[in-house]
């Protein structure tokens, strides 16, 4: 790896495209090199995950919609859409919005976390949908993720969006334009350009995660998948992007982030060094914020250690700045508490979160969610107890570059009626890579058998996934067999008329 130092240059210093981050990243994009076996498996394990989280989420109000604009713009010979027969094709861009937004819709797909959020996962709708109408490979398809994966993942150790209010979609344009230069062997200038564009336009604030959450956090992600579809295609005719993008006078670093005079430092790969960074993300077993995965399996386990939870007196939860800040009631939002909030803000409760899993015992994507669930006075009870508390501790294991090391765990300390403390505490969630029973093919298998059970035929459910272990030897024009269709019958509809 090497660490490159980003910071803000007067206009009148000419800094050479070659010395900027976007080219560096370009420069990776497009050095073709030879693809890790581990990192071969992680795709195929989160192309399994997306799938399953996109089949369960079909039905779902956000999901119908965009399905509703997708189907309006047909193509000959152009993507599939989830769901519908894979006979049918739709423009690329438009097949990705639909399907990002159902992979993103549930909050069940994979996360990367550090200096800011991530869902890598984000990466591969629109790779896939382009990749099927460009009929390229199931080896170039691995490539192009591969490589979305690694620059995302650069990003989000090196520079924090959150700091100042930006939504992490920031990080994933760029990642997606990598990863199709990547994956459609472009050269370097036209990936750089791609780049800077799908920045620029991918910029927006995180008003669509804090108060009342709406269908918006479904869609952002397939917002910037789309805009980066489109910014590539512009470059691939040759068209230029404001420049430099992240270190010129008016950037996104100068105007948007830390400012004129702030240094990040951001670590990629030497040209031609196998990527790997996919292997330091991890996937979800509960449908919930990632930073709730650890507190759930605390709260399960507390579920069997107090006998009567109506002597709950309060919860204090000790946990990272970000934990504490962006789910726990150091985010000061109201809707937080408010048993008749979205799902969407509901997901970013841990007070909630932890309050239905301690009750329960287990969480559920649907049942866990529910407008009667939510409104339980039990659960409200124990739910209004709950107080967050950042703790350095917790904050450090959160940054902790090592792998091995890095955690977003939590201690919990349970105060009963009668004085009594009953305390847990968890590093990292049980599914995490270095947690209690990590997850493997056999568990992204049973996830996806479980979300789409109901929903897929036997037939249909054993055939996408016998084709997706052989995602690498995949021929031109045969990735259409990663879409999977349901009865006609099973789709909802939105018949609203509007402007499409």
């Amino acid at each position: 790896m090497i660490t490159y130092k980003i910071k803000v240059y007067p206009s009148k210093i000419h800094l050479p495209k070659k010395k900027q981050l976007a080219w560096k990243i370009a420069e990776i994009a497009s050095d073709n090199t030879k693809l890790n076996k581990d990192a071969i498996e992680m795709v195929i394990n989160r192309i399994i995950d997306n799938t399953s989280v996109a089949i369960a989420s079909l039905n779902r109000k956000p999901v119908i919609t965009s399905r509703e604009m997708s189907l309006k713009h047909p193509r000959k010979n152009g993507a599939t859409i989830f769901g519908i027969n894979s006979k049918l094709k739709f423009d690329c861009e438009w097949a990705a919005w639909t399907n990002s937004t159902a992979v993103r819709e549930l909050d069940f797909h994979d996360t990367f976390l550090a200096a800011d959020y991530s869902h890598p996962g984000d990466n591969i709708p629109p790779l896939l949908s382009v990749a099927q109408q460009n009929k390229n490979s199931g080896l170039d398809l691995l490539r192009g993720i591969i490589t979305a994966y690694e620059v995302q993942v650069s990003l989000v150790k090196g520079i924090c969006l959150h700091k100042h209010k930006v939504d992490h979609i920031a990080h994933l344009g760029p990642s997606v334009a990598a990863g199709l230069g990547s994956m459609l062997k472009l050269n370097t200038e036209t990936i750089y350009q791609a780049i800077q564009q799908s920045l620029h336009t991918t910029i927006s604030t995180r008003q669509s995660r804090k108060g009342e959450i709406s269908s918006w956090k479904a869609y952002a992600p397939a917002h910037a998948g789309k805009l980066s579809i489109e910014a590539v295609d512009r470059a691939m005719r040759g068209e230029g992007a404001p420049s430099p993008i992240y270190e010129g006078e008016d950037s996104v670093i100068a105007r948007i982030l830390d400012g004129k005079n702030s240094l990040y430092k951001v670590s990629l790969p030497k040209k031609n060094e196998q990527k790997k960074a996919i292997l330091e993300t991890y996937t979800k077993e509960y449908s919930a914020e990632y930073q709730a995965q650890a507190l759930i399996d605390i709260a399960k386990k507390l579920n069997k250690k107090i006998d009567n939870l109506n002597l709950i007196k309060k919860v204090d939860i000790y946990t990272s700045y970000h934990t504490h800040y962006v789910i726990g009631t150091g985010a000061n939002d109201p809707q937080k508490i408010d048993p008749n909030a979205t799902r969407e803000t509901l997901d970013h409760s841990i007070m909630y979160i932890f309050a239905v899993a301690l009750e329960d015992g287990d969480w559920h994507h649907v049942k866990s969610y529910s407008k009667s669930r939510a409104n339980r006075k039990s659960t409200i009870k124990i739910w209004h107890s709950i107080k967050t508390h950042e703790e350095k501790k917790w904050t450090r294991k959160y940054h902790d570059p090592n792998p091995k090391k890095k955690s977003f765990g939590a201690k919990v300390v349970v105060t009963l009626s009668n004085g009594e403390q009953i305390t847990e505490e968890l590093d990292k969630a049980d599914a995490h890579p270095y947690g209690a029973r990590p997850f493997k093919r056999e568990n992204y298998i049973k996830k996806f058998l479980t979300l789409t059970k109901n929903i897929l035929s036997k037939k249909e459910s054993d055939r996408f996934l016998s084709t997706i272990k052989n995602l690498r030897n995949l021929k031109s024009g045969q990735l259409d067999r990663l879409n999977i269709k349901v009865k006609k019958s099973y789709l909802k509809r939105n018949t609203k008329k509007a402007i499409f």
